[in-house]
Formats: C-alpha cells, sequence, structure tokens
C-alpha cells in the first residue's frame, strides 16, 4: 500500500487538532475574567478568532497586521493605496448595487480572474 493510498482515506476537515501555546497564570487569568464577563468559553474565543482571520474579517485583519512584522513603511503604503482606492471608487458616484454589478460584468466576461 502506498503513502497515497493512505490520503485518500483522511477526511479533512473532520479531524480535530489540538492548538496549544505557553503564557504566564497571570495573563490567562486576566483572560479568563475577560471572557467569563462577555460570557465566553476560551475555545468559542479562540474558533471566533481563528474563523475571523480566515474568511478576513476585517477588524482581524486589521489586528494581525498591525502585530506582523511588515515593515512600517510597507504597511503605510498598503493602507494609502487602500485608502487611494476607495476614495477613486466613491468619486464614481455609484451605489453599492452599480458596483456589483459591475464587478459581476467583469467576472462574467472574464473569468479567468
Amino acid at each position: 500500500m502506498s503513502d497515497n493510498d493512505n490520503d485518500a482515506s483522511i477526511d479533512y476537515g473532520k479531524l480535530t487538532k489540538k492548538i496549544t501555546f505557553v503564557d504566564n497564570d497571570h495573563r490567562q487569568a486576566k483572560m479568563q475574567v475577560k471572557l467569563q464577563s462577555a460570557s465566553l468559553t476560551q475555545s468559542a474565543f479562540f474558533r471566533g478568532v481563528i474563523t475571523g482571520l480566515i474568511e478576513g474579517d476585517t477588524r482581524i485583519v486589521s489586528f494581525v497586521e498591525d502585530m506582523s512584522s511588515i515593515s512600517k513603511g510597507r504597511k503605510s503604503k498598503t493602507r494609502k493605496l487602500s485608502e487611494q482606492g476607495k476614495t477613486a471608487v466613491e468619486s464614481l458616484g455609484l451605489s453599492e448595487q452599480q458596483m456589483i454589478d459591475i464587478f459581476d460584468m467583469i467576472a462574467e466576461e472574464h473569468p479567468e480572474l
């Protein structure tokens, strides 16, 4: 039996993995108090953060970008370009639905994008 035969039996997305890390007891206790006041368990909190990161929740992504080791100059340039793009789109005076329609038309014309 080859390794590839074993891979076919793996049911990705159904397997559970334990994610652990180490921190000090004081920080863990402070986190527990904050989570308890928010009526959240540690598991629910971490699953929510992971889901937000995976799905591109802008609040989580922004936080992660702030924490990342990317240079401040690069972060600043990225934010500036993003803001310029938003300003350019707003200057067109199109409604949200019109913007969606435009992107749908582009997707139909150029499915490879």
